[in-house]
């Protein structure tokens, strides 16, 4: 019998594992017994498999491979799953499909490296550990952020990343589509957000306030095809597509296109060619928050996710101070300065996004300053988790020192460009628990997960997104899925890991 590996090289680690002798092969006679509810499983199942494999794994009341929904495993939530693996047969059991689409990932990862290729790996023996398998998350986010506002990516890299963070069990692709420097979400009714607003003259070089720049226009944006396309692709992998569309703040593509929207509607904007925090914003009159709501009308038909995430964070309010008009809004509303205009403005988009049965999310400056019906991201500090849980926020932990991907991953001067600041490395995304050591209870079940951020100014390619998510992200999918895990043993795994990671052609960070 060929040596396999280990079923204890898992990533994320399953919550219970019992090895038993002997492996399940899966070879041109096997058939999969597809239960009722399980046909998207069974059609994920043959569409991973297939390119590496050949093995057409068709249906049969029979099949040695089962697939069912059992309403028993309730208690192991939406995403969790049993899978048992014997010499004969293999059954593979959860409440939910989105638990049947994890134990798939669990699959995959059981077999050799090989079978995470794109091209046929015929002389491999396809054989499976013998084992039960019971597993579900800890924490209902984990997620992982890929700007495209200041660096476009195609469509067909987007739906790559998806598979790789499918295969972590990642359940929320935050898709951050527009900001200062790019937007890429087509809107009918405005179509020159794109057309003006996708495109830039040049691209900063150097850190943010070091003048250099690229001198390379930049632009890119996605069809609505595209977008409805990458949604169906995700969900089909059990993985929901929230995108970011951000305001009042980070918005100078958006006035560069439509100036009326701004403070200054006599001004004519580029879309700005530099990195950090621009001062200009959105105005707040009346016909703005027009704007505001027939956009998210339009991200609403085309993302279901319950979530949509609007930005809210590093809004100057100079202009706000300085507009006779947004003084005169802020005293009509009864606000204490132009300053409150922040609050006030997040509150109607929030109330707007309630009323349509969607739950709006923040980027949280302290935790404290989003109005209640917003789930929070908190970033700056890692305290500000606990004030907004506090508050009774459902909270997001995206701390920088360990989710944000754009900082280097060691101080060795060989590392390619980053944004300036701390290191993260790999054990500081391994180490880092979402949930405070001091949360009272109550407050640490508001406590949703975390998520990586890979914000671009510094990366422009597939292979530099790779290198700098990976390892990284394989830490931090593995504490937010399986919780406190040992260094040791998760290196471990991480060391076997690595060989599917070769097998799917990821330049990750050695």
């Amino acid at each position: 019998m060929p040596v396999h590996r280990s079923v204890l090289t898992l990533v994320p680690r399953p919550a219970k594992t019992v090895p038993r002798p002997g492996y399940f092969t899966l070879d041109a006679g096997t058939a999969l017994h597809i239960g009722a509810g399980t046909e998207q499983a069974a059609e994920l199942l043959r569409t991973l498999l297939a390119p590496a494999t050949g093995l057409a794994l068709r249906p049969s009341p029979g099949g040695q491979v089962k697939l069912a929904v059992d309403s028993t495993l309730g208690t192991l939530g939406d995403e969790g799953y049993v899978l048992t693996i014997a010499p004969d047969a293999m059954l593979l059991r959860a409440a939910h499909l989105t638990g049947l689409l994890r134990g798939i990932q669990t699959v995959r990862q059981l077999l050799p490296p090989q079978a995470l290729s794109e091209t046929p790996q015929g002389d491999t023996p396809w054989l499976l550990p013998c084992s039960e398998i019971t597993d579900h998350p800890r924490h209902p986010w984990r997620g992982a952020m890929l700007d495209v506002a200041r660096h476009f990516q195609p469509v067909s890299y987007l739906r790559r990343y998806v598979d790789l963070l499918a295969l972590h069990k990642i359940s929320v692709f935050h898709l951050h589509l527009t900001d200062d420097q790019g937007w890429r979400m087509p809107v009918t009714a405005r179509p020159k957000l794109t057309e003006i607003g996708g495109h830039r003259t040049e691209s900063q070089k150097g850190p943010a306030g070091s003048g250099e720049f690229d001198g390379i226009p930049h632009g890119g944006a996605y069809t609505r095809a595209e977008l409805t396309g990458l949604v169906r692709y995700a969900a089909a992998r059990g993985v929901t597509v929230m995108p970011e569309i951000e305001m009042p703040g980070h918005v100078r593509a958006a006035l560069a296109a439509y100036p009326s929207l701004g403070n200054r509607p006599e001004h004519s904007l580029d879309v700005w060619t530099r990195w950090g925090v621009c001062d200009t914003v959105l105005g707040v009159h009346d016909e703005v928050l027009e704007f505001c709501r027939d956009v998210l009308d339009e991200v609403m038909d085309v993302f279901p996710s319950p979530y949509i995430h609007v930005g809210g964070e590093e809004c100057p309010t100079t202009e706000w101070t300085h507009s006779a008009a947004a003084r005169e809004r802020a005293v009509a509303e009864g606000l204490s300065n132009p300053e409150a205009l922040h609050g006030w403005f997040l509150g109607q988009i929030g109330e707007f996004l309630v009323r349509r049965g969607r739950r709006p999310v923040g980027w949280a400056e302290t935790g404290a300053e989003l109005p209640l019906d917003f789930t929070v991201m908190t970033w700056r500090d890692s305290a500000h988790t606990l004030t907004a849980a506090r508050r009774g926020h459902p909270v997001v932990s995206a701390y920088h020192r360990a989710t944000y991907l754009d900082y280097a991953q060691s101080d060795d001067p060989g590392e390619p460009p980053a944004q300036p600041g701390t290191v993260v490395d790999l054990r500081a995304a391994h180490a880092h628990d979402p949930v405070p050591e001091d949360a009272e209870p109550d407050v640490a079940g508001r406590v949703l997960g975390t998520q990586a951020q890979l914000w671009t100014e510094f990366v422009t390619t597939p292979a530099h997104i790779e290198y700098l998510t990976y390892p990284r992200l394989c830490a931090l999918a593995d504490r937010a899925w399986s919780g406190a895990t040992d260094w040791a043993d998760f290196r471990s795994r991480l060391d076997e890991h690595t060989a599917r990671l070769d097998a799917l052609g990821v330049r990750y960070h050695p």
